[in-house]
């Protein structure tokens, strides 16, 4: 075992990421931020600028194995949270392109990480909810097979297919852990970002419409970043894939936790449109925080940053 963790993060530009970032700072963890992005916004919006140095910054691409390979070699990192992806959105817009980023991307990270197999310590990457569709029922066991109905899903439930396979011939181990639908500052992409943007217009006092309705899990994002962090350190044998789980939760229970928060939101959203995707996963580690909780926590740092940005404008 490595005397001193030193953390790598794809995708450290993203709202996980962010807050992946934050908890190491917070542990006194060096911590490498490595994406192809530039827009910091996220990192800025939870970290302050004192953690915010403490954090190194590579511009690097995943479908780039030998730019991974040098960033892990010149930060001797120890382990590895692999989260860079194209959304749901992003995905379908560009099948090659999410192809491309989403699998082989993603290889390239497991086999560089196959490579320095005796000095990463760990590897935990984001699988997703979406390896699954609506008829795999109310409430899904960790084992039951996927049938994703999206472009993303296909190339998650391959990623998990990959990670069996770099234990079986290689015996390195993963953790793979399946998010849902995540919330909280710094979450304002992708198909599932709308209940935060809701968050986000009644913290400025604006009304919002949600796209769709239904039950789903809800994941507050520094508690799935924590799940992450953990899974880096715990992946130590086999290729281990979790639900990231948690109580199921109704849109309307996610209205009346912002009305809560702001009492004259007007946050409303569409019964009739339903995500393609089951209402519950079970999980042998579900994250706990309360809703009401993660949605005022929410919507005090994000009033916090308008009100910040008001003073220095």
């Amino acid at each position: 075992m490595p005397e001193r963790e030193r953390f790598l993060v794809t995708g450290a530009l993203g709202c996980i990421g962010a807050w992946v970032c934050r908890t190491l700072v917070e542990e006194g963890v060096p911590v490498v931020a490595f994406d192809l992005g530039t827009s910091r916004h996220r990192l800025e919006l939870v970290m302050t600028p004192d953690q915010l140095r403490e954090v190194s910054f590579v511009a690097g691409d995943i479908t780039d194995l030998a730019g991974l390979e040098r960033a892990l070699d010149e930060h001797e990192a120890t382990h590895v949270v692999h989260l860079a992806a194209m959304l749901i959105p992003l995905a379908k817009a560009d099948p090659p392109r999410g192809a491309l980023v989403n699998v082989a991307g993603t290889q390239n990270v497991f086999e560089a990480v196959r490579r320095r197999r005796g000095r990463i310590a760990g590897l935990a990457y984001a699988s997703s909810a979406a390896v699954y569709d609506a008829s795999a029922g109310t409430e899904v066991p960790e084992d039951a097979p996927g049938h994703p109905v999206t472009l993303y899903g296909v190339h998650k439930q391959a990623n998990e297919g990959a990670a069996r396979v770099l234990w079986l011939d290689d015996d390195v181990p993963s953790l793979g852990l399946r998010p849902y639908i995540v919330y909280g500052p710094g979450r304002d992409g992708g198909l599932t970002a709308a209940p935060t943007l809701a968050m986000a217009a009644a913290a400025r006092g604006e009304s919002y419409r949600i796209p769709f309705g239904g039950r789903a899990q809800y994941h507050y994002a520094p508690e799935a970043a924590r799940a992450f962090v953990e899974g880096a350190r715990s992946a130590r044998e086999g290729a281990v894939v979790r639900n990231l789980g948690g109580p199921g939760v109704g849109m309307d229970e996610i209205v009346r936790a912002i009305e809560a928060a702001v009492p004259a939101a007007g946050i409303t959203y569409d019964a009739e449109t339903i995500l393609p995707f089951p209402e519950r996963f079970e999980s042998s580690a579900p994250l706990t925080t309360p809703l009401e909780r993660g949605v005022r926590e929410t919507v005090e740092l994000l009033r916090g940053a308008q009100d910040s940005e008001t003073r220095t404008a």
